[in-house]
């Protein structure tokens, strides 16, 4: 590792729709690159970063993995990622440690519903992509509609620097635009052989017409590269690659290449594409961040001679024991070195670290700026904790909540088995950031919460087979809101003899509704006179956000209200006491909220349907009598793909309705769209 350079390395993930082929392109990234010496099939449950007993089951990928892809001059730290919504934290908490990503596109389907919430994740968090049109030996292949989708539903720059020579059964490579030459693989040698060509005849005037609209397309979004264009100067490849470089890394532009990954043709150009146009870690701005006791901004440039700073961005537990995964941005992280967590203003300290190639971890000394690697040793650093050089302390942004909209009920068989429950639930509630578990008062059952039911099934078989829990698996539930309708106002004063002791303290607030999704806030308005202790001030405001978040009778959290403390009370024969003052703000805006009319909320999910056209009539009936609100209907052929947006109780056991109504040959997707 000390080796290797910072302008050597590429930390990269796969991002795509479920089934469009991320895990197979990962295989061939990894086989081609000399890291594995068998191509793994995921059908056969023998993939390098499909480790997990769930994935090679499911022929899903569940974790995000990370593996190792030396490649002529470049050095690919890879993240391969789930393609199933029930699992996008696995691909947000990647986005936010990647330089760059490959976005695949199946070529019969375009931009799928998944695909479009992993680019909204990539923009966020402003990384360069590079899109790759996969499976073009498919019937139905069209790489030109799957250009028109990123257009259409992504609103992206897609240009592309490939075209496909031939498609579907006649799929033989692909036209490279920047060298002006034919690539064409034989299918011998398991594909890693291809063959340049010249271009035939036949496809010379498409070649010609795309290179043309290639160097267009440059010289639209680089002065530099239009002037030398207008003025019909020669312009070599290496002049097209430094200029998309530049573009790509500036989110300027999508370069678009083609293959068929399963079929071994057009892996080794992606591969040579990622190292010449994805960034290194120093192509990047310093990363930005705020000291955490004053506020003030601090960057840090990518340099093991800067002060250590690191995000952790996964835990899981490996072979029972804790391992923090985390991308280190500047300084140099060695064994038994003490950290500072910024986060949560503690210590911690590694024990050892790891490089990480899917299951498989092969220890090091040491860990750099611009490397990614895991630790164990770390006992408190959570998913998004920023760890730093307590003398140059720097908290990075965190990671975007995501709320769980499901819930089922477990019990466990016995009092033995309920210990090792609790033990279980708390180490996974570790691994992953949007599972939550509690026990109902009322009944003593344990309520786990998800993101779908795939979700939480993948977690309860995971109970019983990784952990050897025995547990009695309930019905699904959904995961309700609660916001007020209306503005209100309540006081309250608790006036209570204990003891020898008088305790008083009261309490005047106001609520009002916010917008959808503005969330909750707590503001104070008193008057300047008396100056309220900072201790008092904030035991309510930590008792009033306690409140909103347990929610109301209905015990449903509280979203999108806005709580405003006007008056604090407090008597000259009474005392009060942080106890006191949490106690009366919470049954204060209690009050005020029964007062406002409070109304439930459900999840709506946007659900995306693609079946053959015969089905198509059947299935939006169906819809329609789940009160599904239809957005969009659009013919693919001989297909039919429907948007709607449905309530997710109507949803429950659809995916086998779905396979009954079409004869098994309908797919849907599904994920969170808003509280209503």
């Amino acid at each position: 590792m000390a080796s290797i350079k910072q302008e050597q390395i590429r930390n990269i993930g796969i991002i795509a729709h479920v089934d469009a082929g991320k895990t197979t392109t990962t295989e061939r990234f990894l086989y081609y690159t000399g890291q594995t010496h068998k191509l793994g099939d995921v059908d056969e449950g023998n993939t390098v970063t499909d480790w997990m007993a769930q994935e090679q089951q499911r022929g899903i990928t569940i974790t995000a993995a990370v593996a190792d892809c030396p490649w002529k001059d470049y050095v690919i730290h890879l993240i391969d990622t789930p393609g199933h919504v029930d699992f996008t934290i696995e691909v947000e908490r990647s986005l936010r440690v990647l330089d760059g990503a490959v976005v695949v596109l199946d070529a019969v389907e375009g931009v799928e519903a998944q695909t479009e919430t992993v680019w909204r994740q990539a923009d966020h968090y402003k990384v360069p992509r590079i899109v790759f049109i996969n499976k073009m030996d498919r019937m139905g292949a069209d790489f030109d509609r799957s250009l028109d989708t990123i257009v259409n539903q992504l609103e992206a720059n897609p240009v592309p620097i490939q075209i496909p020579w031939g498609a579907e059964h006649e799929f033989h490579g692909s036209f490279d635009l920047i060298e002006n030459k034919g690539l064409f693989w034989s299918g011998e040698e398991l594909g890693a052989i291809y063959e340049e060509k010249e271009i035939p005849d036949e496809y010379a005037d498409a070649v010609a017409a795309a290179r043309e609209n290639l160097l267009e397309a440059l010289s639209d979004l680089d002065d530099d590269f239009a002037e030398k264009y207008l003025e019909g100067e020669d312009i070599t490849p290496d002049e097209i690659r430094s200029t998309i470089r530049r573009l790509t890394i500036a989110n300027k532009m999508i370069p678009v290449l083609c293959g068929t990954a399963l079929r071994n043709k057009g892996i080794q150009p992606l591969l040579d594409t990622v190292g010449w146009c994805l960034p290194s870690p120093m192509d990047l701005p310093p990363v930005r961040g705020i000291h955490p006791d004053t506020g003030a901004e601090e960057t840090r440039s990518s340099s093991n001679k800067e002060p250590l700073c690191l995000l952790v961005f996964k835990v899981m537990m490996d072979e029972g024991r804790r391992l923090t995964y985390f991308r280190v941005y500047s300084g140099e992280l060695k064994v038994k070195d003490n950290v500072w967590n910024a986060t949560r203003h503690q210590p911690d300290r590694v024990a050892r670290l790891f490089v990480m190639h899917g299951g498989k971890k092969q220890r090091t000394d040491s860990i750099g700026a611009g490397f990614l690697g895991a630790a164990r040793g770390l006992k408190d650093s959570m998913t998004g904790d920023t760890l730093c050089d307590k003398d140059h302390p720097i908290l990075l942004e965190q990671m975007q909540a995501m709320e769980p909209v499901i819930v089922i009920a477990l019990e466990p068989e016995s009092s033995k088995d309920k210990d090792d429950l609790e033990g279980a639930l708390k180490k996974l509630a570790e691994e992953d950031p949007t599972f939550r578990h509690r026990e109902d008062e009322d009944t003593g059952q344990i309520l786990i919460s998800g993101m779908g039911e795939l979700h939480l099934d993948v977690l309860c078989t995971r109970l019983k087979d990784e952990f050897k829990t025995n547990i009695r698996v309930g019905q699904p539930q959904v995961v309700y809101r609660e916001a007020i309708t209306q503005s209100s106002s309540a006081s309250m004063i608790l006036d209570r003899e204990l003891d020898d002791f008088h305790l008083y303290a009261g309490i005047e607030l106001e609520v009002k509704p916010l917008d959808r999704d503005e969330g909750n806030r707590v503001r104070f308005a008193l008057p300047a006179e008396p100056e309220q202790p900072s201790g008092r001030l904030a035991a309510i405001e930590e008792s009033l956000n306690d409140t909103l978040n347990g929610g109301s009778s209905s015990g449903y959290p509280l979203v999108d209200i806005e709580v405003t403390v006007t008056k604090l009370l407090t008597s000259p024969e009474g005392q009060s006491n942080d106890a006191a003052w949490r106690a009366v703000s919470a049954q204060g805006l209690q009050k005020a909220i029964e007062s406002a009319k409070p109304k439930q909320l459900e999840p709506l999910m946007l659900i995306n349907v693609v079946s053959p056209n015969d089905y198509t009539g059947e299935i939006i009936g169906d819809l329609n009598s789940r009160q599904a609100e239809i957005r969009s209907i659009e013919p693919r052929g001989a297909k039919t793909e429907i948007n709607a947006i449905v309530a997710l109780k109507e949803m429950f056991g659809y995916s086998v309705h779905l396979r009954s109504m079409s004869q098994g040959r309908g797919i849907f997707s599904m994920q969170f769209h808003s509280f209503g």
